[in-house]
């Protein structure tokens, strides 16, 4: 009775109930095939610009509506449809924990009625558990299965095995007795494409045919990666993160997180990698955790019915995205704490840690490189690290914080010319050639060849007693007697420094080709490459301190660790934390940065090192620029998101900001009893505003609340079909109790239900640093003006972006909805 009450009353912000036909689940699933064109249908455009054509209504006497949105037959029960949201607009949170507040109330309320209210309850509470682990499962069972595709076809660029052709490269090789120990990757199995078609395994016309068809498969997986991408599903290029970033605050984006996305991700996220382009899976498996976490939400009213709720899902599903793609269950965790979400409420914090759980079970389960590691690049170093070696390890960091700042600014550069000029128009064009003169490029170099994961793991591999790497081709002492795991430093042989300069030319073919890879059509993530890039330069560094040691042991700085016959430098350390250091310089981040690199290494020792190297970085890219790659290309996209990171310095008001300004016309307002239906859909004809405040009279300015344009819409079309004698000259009342009118008056359309009788208001002196907190922290998606209780106007979040960006001297107009 007590929700039936406040609901008359207009206090229960109404039962919003999804609608069945544009909003259906399916729709909000089915949507992939949308280009985004953030030039319509504007989130919180209250105030101005042209009718969008997302949102444009035409509405004749007749009551016919001519819109995107077909509407239910009811209008005695709250309205359905009313409370939901159209496409690339933000969602209400205040509204949307109000209703699920109310929700609760209703389940407890009636759990005691009998065994299937108390059954239901239970169901109720246990849904959110329930839809994490279903979340966790799938992501763990995606991941494997994208691992192992992954290896297959990198390898079968290369040769295929014709013992067992699902087999990759090392698999064919693991049963045969023929192989030895310096050439363990060669068995009969495996054939090359040479031998194969020209049936040569040496020589010039080999090296040509196996360079050929290396080129081809790469060019192929290419192609078709971009293409399924381009057909199929435009939101499964990219990352993902910066979306789910702008998802995560508010934003609603129709099939970004939908099945189409999720299958076509997981299908050319396989393909990317395996094309050899300078990109990782690790970015685009929190997307396909997400996708897998949105889908299942579905299942479970409780989280299909509510937006702000649904993200609570979304934030645990992006930990097990990280679980999965590192083997880092409390680093995904952290990482959705730190870098995506913006609600983090401490339920969430539970369910992320128990969906990475789940997502890290099933991966080790399903073992997908074989060495019973969540990673390919597991390593454990046995000598600590010494007081000294903080000079060298701070020094890395610089150099991530340098490359971090470089990347941002030119890939930014390169991502805005291809919006502006028309080589953005031929996506599948762009691909091939970057695909081809990868290729080109990778295939001499065998550090460029190798699957950059692979590449990883032989960078921070230790120089055991069993590596056969070049890398590991120091001259030995004779008088070693036998064979232990600390091998003491030795000089290095021919094969390190030819390593050392194919490591310098890969260096530099990464950081050219990952400025211009990340952004294509294609799914492509950051992580591995940004970690290559560290990992080649900090083994260069230990190399060289390593040599530096040995041969000046009795300098002052080595006297007391580095003794003839010591192991006291390990090169891989160096290139972990190398690695750590060009990641943070990249995306910023910190704690979950230093939680997910120790867990890949299994070293809790090295953690300082590793905090050293990863704060310098961050340290030095904040000297050039606050803004991490994802918050750059969030801005490039001129999505409507506001970042808690970023502080409001100004001394500004909200006088400042509201508009209208002195030389835009009046406020579009309504009056809580003197409008017709007539002149309500005159107003949302003639008008692009998503709201109106509501007024007592014109004369008063008083405000009574605010009711948004779609709410209006569908209140109305639906009291024209079940309402008799509603028609355009039908007064509107939004206030308690109806006016008097005269008997001969048709009968007045009550829709006090759908107002928002408690909208936020700040008075035009209330300082733009408050209003930007509130913003951030209540999720608003506008926020009224007044001056001694009279309406003077309104802020909306857009409004905000543009005044912030006009404080950083940019074009306001430039950063929204390019």
């Amino acid at each position: 009775m007590e929700s039936e009450q406040l609901f008359h009353r207009g206090y229960y912000r109404n039962s919003y109930n999804s609608i069945t036909s544009a909003s259906s689940d399916e729709e909000l699933l089915d949507g992939a095939g949308v280009i985004m064109d953030f030039q319509t249908s504007e989130d919180d455009n209250l105030l101005d610009g042209d009718a969008s054509v997302g949102t444009h209504y035409t509405m004749t006497n007749g009551g016919s509506i001519n819109s995107s949105t077909h509407l239910l037959d009811l209008l005695d029960e709250p309205i359905p449809g009313v409370g939901t949201y159209d496409d690339f607009h933000t969602i209400d949170w205040v509204r949307e924990k109000c209703k699920d507040r109310e929700r609760h109330r209703r389940i407890n309320s009636k759990k005691k009625e009998s065994a299937w209210e108390m059954t239901k309850s239970l169901y109720d509470a246990w849904s959110g558990w329930l839809v994490v682990t279903l979340t966790g499962l799938a992501s763990g069972a995606l991941a494997g299965l994208i691992d192992i595709a992954a290896d297959w076809m990198t390898d079968l660029k290369e040769g295929i095995c014709l013992s067992a052709l699902w087999y990759n490269h090392e698999q064919c090789c693991w049963g045969s007795n023929e192989t030895t120990f310096e050439e363990r990757d060669k068995c009969p199995q495996w054939k090359t494409w040479a031998e194969l078609i020209i049936g040569q395994a040496e020589g010039p016309g080999s090296y040509i045919m196996n360079y050929i068809m290396y080129i081809f498969w790469a060019l192929s997986f290419a192609f078709l990666a971009v293409s399924l991408v381009k057909v199929f599903a435009p939101y499964a290029c990219g990352s993902g993160i910066p979306e789910i970033k702008t998802i995560l605050s508010g934003f609603i984006i129709r099939g970004y997180l939908g099945k189409w996305t999720l299958m076509i991700k997981t299908i050319t996220l396989v393909l990317a990698v395996a094309s050899g382009l300078s990109l990782g899976k690790e970015g685009p498996l929190v997307h396909v955790a997400c996708c897998c976490g949105n889908i299942f939400s579905y299942l479970f009213p409780k989280y299909s019915t509510n937006e702000a709720k649904k993200r609570e899902v979304l934030s645990a599903a992006s930990a097990a995205g990280v679980s999965v793609a590192f083997g880092a269950p409390i680093g995904g965790v952290l990482f959705s704490l730190e870098e995506v979400s913006y609600y983090f409420p401490l339920k969430t914090l539970w369910r992320s840690f128990f969906a990475a759980l789940v997502a890290a079970f099933v991966l080790r389960s399903i073992n997908p490189f074989g060495n019973s590691r969540l990673v390919l690049f597991y390593v454990e170093y046995h000598t600590p690290w010494y007081l000294f070696e903080l000079f060298p390890f701070i020094l890395l960091g610089v150099f991530g914080g340098l490359w971090g700042a470089f990347f941002i600014r030119a890939n930014i550069a390169w991502c805005r010319r291809r919006k502006s000029t028309k080589f953005g128009k031929y996506p599948v064009l762009e691909v091939i050639i970057v695909a081809a003169i990868t290729a080109v490029i990778a295939f001499p170099n065998p550090y460029t060849r190798l699957n950059t994961s692979e590449l990883i793991k032989e960078l921070f591999t230790d120089c055991g007693p069993l590596e056969s790497s070049s890398l590991c081709d120091y001259r030995n002492d004779m008088n070693a007697s036998k064979i232990v795991d600390d091998i003491p430093d030795r000089p290095a042989g021919i094969g390190v420094y030819s390593a050392i300069w194919q490591l310098c030319l890969a260096l530099i073919f990464k950081i050219i080709m990952t400025v211009f890879t990340f952004g294509i059509k294609v799914p492509s993530g950051l992580f591995i490459p940004s970690m290559a890039i560290g990992a080649i330069a900090g083994r260069i560094v230990g190399i060289a301190v390593e040599q530096l040691a040995y041969y000046h042991h009795d300098w002052f700085i080595f006297k007391e660790w580095c003794g003839v016959g010591a192991d006291c430098i390990t090169p891989g350390l160096y290139a972990m934390v190398g690695a750590a250091a060009c990641l943070g310089g990249v995306t910023r981040m910190t704690v979950s940065l230093v939680v997910i690199v120790f867990e890949l290494t299994g070293g809790l020792e090295y953690i300082v090192p590793l905090m050293a190297a990863v704060m310098t970085s961050k340290w030095v890219g904040d000297a050039f620029g606050r803004e991490g790659i994802y918050e750059a290309h969030i801005r490039l996209n001129g999505y409507p998101f506001l970042d808690a990171k970023e502080e409001f310095t100004h001394t500004t008001l909200a006088a400042d900001v509201m508009r209208p300004r002195r030389s835009d016309p009046p406020l579009a307002v309504l009056t809580q009893d003197n409008m017709t239906v007539d002149d309500i859909e005159n107003m949302i004809n003639e008008t692009s505003y998503n709201g109106f405040p509501v007024i007592m009279s014109k004369e008063s300015q008083r405000l009574v609340g605010f009711a948004l344009r779609r709410d209006l819409t569908i209140a109305i079309e639906s009291a024209r079909k079940k309402q008799e004698g509603i028609v355009s000259s039908s007064r509107v009342c939004f206030a308690q109790h109806t006016p008097s009118l005269p008997a001969e008056s048709p009968r007045p359309l009550k829709l006090r239900s759908i107002l928002d009788m408690s909208p936020f208001t700040v008075t035009d002196h209330t300082p733009m640093e408050i209003v930007v907190d509130i913003f951030r922290k209540l999720g608003l998606r506008q926020c009224l003006v007044t001056h001694n209780g009279r309406l003077l106007g309104i802020i909306t979040k857009k409004d905000i972006l543009r005044h912030m960006a006009q404080m950083a001297n940019q074009d306001p107009a430039s950063i929204m909805f390019n």
